[in-house]
């Protein structure tokens, strides 16, 4: 499940082969397991294989050398001819069909993949668009054609959307960022014996939960104190949340009481956290930005309780209140994120690079929300989640995510575990809702998102 660079992946294909591959062998690999899927999808439908002229082009005579090999009615468009060894091999093996333009049901686009660093020639995109508009279903080999491999940022306009895209080798960065991962449909990844390598990020597998042990109780389970402030409804919508993330019990810690079936605790708030038995905080939703929300930001941290800081605490929060020994999730949205880059010295330019060094100098795990969510660790782990539902992308839903990850963290795993687990709670509960759903309509669904990760 690891995600590499261009750079990353040019070395891992050259460590096997100084292990005793050759570029033929790991092109033949390559191109025989996308062929395998795109042979299962065409279904005996005919098939135009784009071929360019690089070593994405050879991967393409491969794929349709299999297909006309196994009697797929197959033809190669290829607008230049192969400029590289191992693709003009490629070639020479090709028994079937050549044409300058076709039209059908498949379109297998191998004209560009990783490495390409800016936009396709107008001939060049002209064709692509032309043949995508001619066959019903697209299928890109490693990536979309036209599309940056480490900043997932389309090099050009007008770049078609596919039904599938297949990852060579390893997933990289452009799979799992915005917008090119967006057009991209689903993923799959065809294996060619790449090895671990350092520096990695990694693809979120599915996590497992599990159920309360038979001696469990409220407290053995997790208190989450969830701290209210200005707007209470936020708050109440991350409480609420929390009651079906695994804690054994939550409290909001608010000044006014909530006709709900939460916890309500209305003392002064050093008072209320307190309590030894809080195993997590989260602080932020709803919080305000005013002095007296400063005030209970301050007091929340004072503990070195686990805390997860979302919201208005992330605008809030200075570099002189971060203690290195406590544990903290931070949960920014873009906007956060960008003032927390500002305020931390982090430069934004590549976004995985700052990420890893915004979590190393806050010394907390980092989960930047958004379409591409990203987790980042300060060991330097970066971890990629699944593409949820577009419909969260409505006012509370990031109350409710908050509430699952501090509900996570409240249950004693590790923290960065809780932001993974608490996302992937988050986005299967916003696929059950269906949907133009609301944050409370996302609540309802929890408890059978939960069921589905046991």
């Amino acid at each position: 499940m690891q995600i590499l660079t261009a750079a990353q992946m040019r070395d891992a294909e050259a460590a096997l082969i100084a292990g005793g591959d050759t570029v033929d062998s790991l092109m033949d690999r390559a191109g025989r397991g996308a062929a395998e899927y795109v042979f299962r999808v065409a279904a005996g439908r005919s098939v135009t294989v784009l071929c360019g002229p690089g070593n994405n082009g050879g991967d393409g005579y491969v794929i349709a050398r299999v297909l006309h090999e196994r009697g797929v009615p197959v033809v190669i468009v290829a607008p230049q001819k192969p400029k590289t060894a191992a693709a003009q091999a490629a070639r020479a093996q090709y028994r079937g069909e050549f044409a300058d333009a076709a039209h059908g049901a498949v379109l297998v686009d191998c004209l560009f993949g990783t490495g390409l660093t800016r936009a396709l020639d107008p001939e060049l995109a002209a064709l692509l668009a032309g043949l995508a508009a001619r066959h019903s279903c697209l299928i890109a080999i490693d990536l979309p054609s036209g599309v940056d491999a480490d900043c997932g940022v389309p090099l050009g306009d007008g770049l078609p959307d596919y039904h599938f895209t297949l990852a060579l080798g390893a997933w990289k960065w452009a799979h799992w960022r915005t917008p090119a991962a967006m057009a991209m449909g689903e993923m799959r990844l065809i294996e060619i014996g790449i090895g671990a390598v350092a520096g990695a990020g990694r693809a979120s597998p599915v996590p497992r939960v599990v159920a309360p042990a038979a001696d469990s109780h409220k407290y053995s389970r997790g208190l989450l104190a969830v701290v209210g402030g200005e707007m209470p409804g936020a708050a109440r919508l991350a409480a609420r949340a929390a009651l079906h993330g695994g804690a054994g019990y939550v409290k909001l810690m608010a000044e006014q009481a909530l006709r709900d079936d939460l916890v309500v605790v209305s003392s002064p708030l050093p008072e209320a956290l307190a309590d030894k038995r809080i195993a997590a905080v989260l602080i932020g939703p709803g919080l305000g930005r005013g002095e007296q929300a400063l005030v209970w930001l301050q007091h929340s941290l004072a503990g070195r309780v686990p805390t997860v800081l979302d919201a208005d605490a992330l605008l809030l929060l200075q570099p002189d209140m971060i203690d290195r020994g406590q544990t903290l999730i931070l949960t920014p949205h873009a906007g956060e994120l960008a003032a927390l880059f500002a305020r931390f010295a982090v430069d934004p330019a590549d976004k995985v690079a700052a990420l890893r060094q915004l979590a190393s100098a806050v010394g907390a795990i980092v989960v930047a929300k958004g379409p591409n969510t990203l987790v980042a660790s300060p060991d330097g782990e970066i971890v990629a989640m699944p593409r949820a539902s577009s419909w969260l992308s409505t006012a509370g839903t990031g109350d409710v995510l908050a509430g699952l990850i501090a509900s996570r963290l409240a249950t004693g795993i590790e923290p960065l575990d809780a932001a993974v687990q608490g996302g992937w709670l988050h986005a299967e509960a916003a696929r059950l809702a269906g949907p133009a759903f609301s944050a409370s309509t996302l609540i309802d669904h929890i408890p059978e998102a939960y069921a589905n990760f046991l």
